[in-house]
């Protein structure tokens, strides 16, 4: 085990990680070149060479640090499953490769095969060398959660029981009255959506989180569509309000899919895979909601940071980001944005 190249990983962790990948790949497997992409907050990321005999292969360690009090995250075991369901319907979705059992001592996680790429926004969405990705992209966007929310929900069945797919709005008050902080604002927004509620004509699986920064892209476009925490069963329109959320357009305003493109060649490749029409009055409710979650997720992070729990410089900056979302929610609301 080359555990040189990464002091700050406990050395105790990549003995017990040594330990899972033999039982599963034989004694001779090894772990090389060792990486730390994440240490602390809720999940702590490893990147790792699995090395047998001649046959080298890139890695990625995913282990839960932290459990949180109403938490909009699902649990590790959930998320692999999630992965194995996307897989089996050829979704561009990092391949599942093992998840951590008892024996291992590594508590709840799971192992991923590496895919290589750019996450960046800046870089995505502004360099050249990005420029056929940004032409592809309403289009595999739109293919992509197309055919996931074709995929039956008897296969995420599990899912059936997590507050967000009980009830969103329900789930973003009792995070946010948890927190016990005064947000008027976010207060309002709340009160709205109670008052115009959405019946969804479909139910589907979501992805929940699908934005710029969690896909993971090439020159050519969409590789993998990372971080599957915030997964649930709900209406298919939410996965539109969140992606064209103005905090994801990184200033390109005129482009609300991400800061990519327009909304239409997005909604007819959408259509297209999955046989569902947008619903545009929908995913402007779902784009109010959006900033409620938005804004609460950010007042967890924060909290966790002032608090002492997870301290982190970008968790402290989340305190910051509350008022500049809520002022984006107030210019939704009364209609100037788009």
């Amino acid at each position: 085990m080359d555990a040189t190249s990464s002091p700050a990983a406990p050395r105790e962790l990549l003995q017990r990680l040594e330990g899972a990948v033999r039982r599963r790949f034989g004694t001779a497997a090894a772990l090389e070149n060792i990486e730390v992409a994440t240490l602390g907050g809720s999940n702590r990321t490893l990147l790792f060479d699995l090395v047998e005999g001649p046959t080298r292969r890139r890695l990625v360690f995913r282990q839960e640090t932290y459990r949180l009090e109403q938490s909009p995250f699902i649990a590790p075991h959930d998320q692999y499953q999630l992965l194995e369901v996307a897989q089996r319907h050829g979704l561009a979705i990092p391949e599942p490769i093992f998840e951590f059992e008892p024996q291992d001592g590594l508590d709840r996680g799971y192992v991923v095969a590496f895919v290589e790429g750019e996450t960046l926004p800046r870089r995505l969405l502004t360099d050249p060398r990005f420029e056929m990705a940004r032409q592809n992209f309403p289009t595999q966007a739109g293919d992509f959660i197309g055919r996931l929310h074709a995929i039956s929900t008897l296969e995420a069945v599990f899912l059936e029981q997590t507050p967000d797919s009980l009830d969103p709005v329900a789930a973003q008050l009792a995070r946010f009255d948890y927190y016990g902080e005064a947000h008027p604002a976010l207060e309002l927004a709340i009160r709205w959506l109670v008052r115009h509620p959405r019946r969804a004509s479909n139910r589907c699986l979501l992805h929940g989180d699908f934005r710029t920064g969690n896909l993971l892209m090439g020159q050519e476009g969409i590789r993998a569509v990372l971080d599957w925490e915030c997964a649930h069963l709900g209406d298919p329109m939410e996965e539109f309000g969140w992606l064209c959320l103005r905090s994801w357009r990184f200033g390109l305003i005129d482009k609300p899919v991400g800061g990519f493109c327009g909304r239409e060649p997005l909604y007819r490749a959408y259509t297209a895979a999955s046989g569902i029409e947008v619903d545009a009055e929908a995913v402007h409710w779902w784009e109010v909601f959006g900033f409620v979650r938005w804004i609460v997720l950010n007042i967890m992070q924060a909290h966790g940071h002032w608090t002492g729990v997870r301290r982190s410089p970008a968790f402290a900056a989340c305190g910051r980001n509350t008022a500049l979302i809520e002022y984006d929610l107030l210019m939704t609301l009364l209609g100037h944005y788009h």
